[in-house]
């Protein structure tokens, strides 16, 4: 009985609640250093690069499992070329990423 009022507890909340409070910010709408900034001020966030993106948390220690700290490039609004030293990348050495 108990399992039952834990999923429908969980079934209405929203599912951001769950999504730990990633960011997203699209390149081309900010300089450099406001985007450092949003980084430094969320602690997770995804920046939107066309199609894609990359993913930075900061401090630059806490990446998720299977994934390495590494630098991110992109470009910004005014079409400057901004290299972020804090971004989380797909780690193929990691434990976490064999099947």
């Amino acid at each position: 009985m108990k399992s039952v009022i834990v999923a429908v507890a969980l079934s209405l909340l929203p599912l951001p609640a769950f999504a730990a409070g990633v960011m997203e910010v699209k390149a081309n709408a900010y300089s450099c250093g406001e985007i450092a900034q949003i980084i430094r001020q969320n602690k997770k966030v995804f920046v939107r690069v066309g199609f894609g993106g990359r993913s930075f948390r900061y401090p630059p220690a806490q990446c998720g499992p299977g994934d390495k700290r590494s630098t991110g490039s992109f470009r910004d609004a005014g079409g400057k070329q901004c290299v972020l030293d804090y971004a989380c990348v797909y780690d193929p050495a990691s434990l976490y990423n064999f099947p």
